[in-house]
């Protein structure tokens, strides 16, 4: 079982930025693909960035590309500048074993409890 545990949500301004942090409790962390998604009030959750296990391949939704990075250490991270009201939601860490349909809710194994973001106009 591998718990991830995300940090760094909160309040900001539009414009402002903030940086979100995934730590997982497993000691094969690099095995793992990782991504993250997000959930609106009313909405379903939605795919918005994914790192290959290496690091070598990531991928965006088209809502959050040129404004998001997602990088991994011994960490996932996930820096989100220009940030918009419409990018208030609650935000999920999860990892893959496969990491091939890095944008399907159903390919990640574990799951985060998630972290708010609010985004102030």
């Amino acid at each position: 079982q591998v718990q991830l545990v995300e940090s760094g949500g909160g309040l900001v301004q539009a414009g402002g930025s903030l940086r979100l942090s995934c730590a997982a409790s497993t000691r094969t962390f690099s095995s793992y693909a990782m991504g993250w998604f997000r959930q609106a009030p009313g909405k379903e959750r939605e795919f918005v960035a994914a790192i290959s296990w290496n690091g070598g391949r990531t991928y965006y939704a088209d809502s959050v590309k040129g404004r998001f990075t997602i990088s991994r250490d011994n960490t996932v991270n996930l820096q989100m500048n220009s940030l918009k009201p419409e990018d208030t939601a609650v935000y999920y860490c999860a990892a893959s074993r496969s990491g091939i349909r890095y944008e399907q809710i159903g390919e990640y194994d574990y799951w985060g409890q998630g972290t708010q973001v609010t985004v102030s106009s």
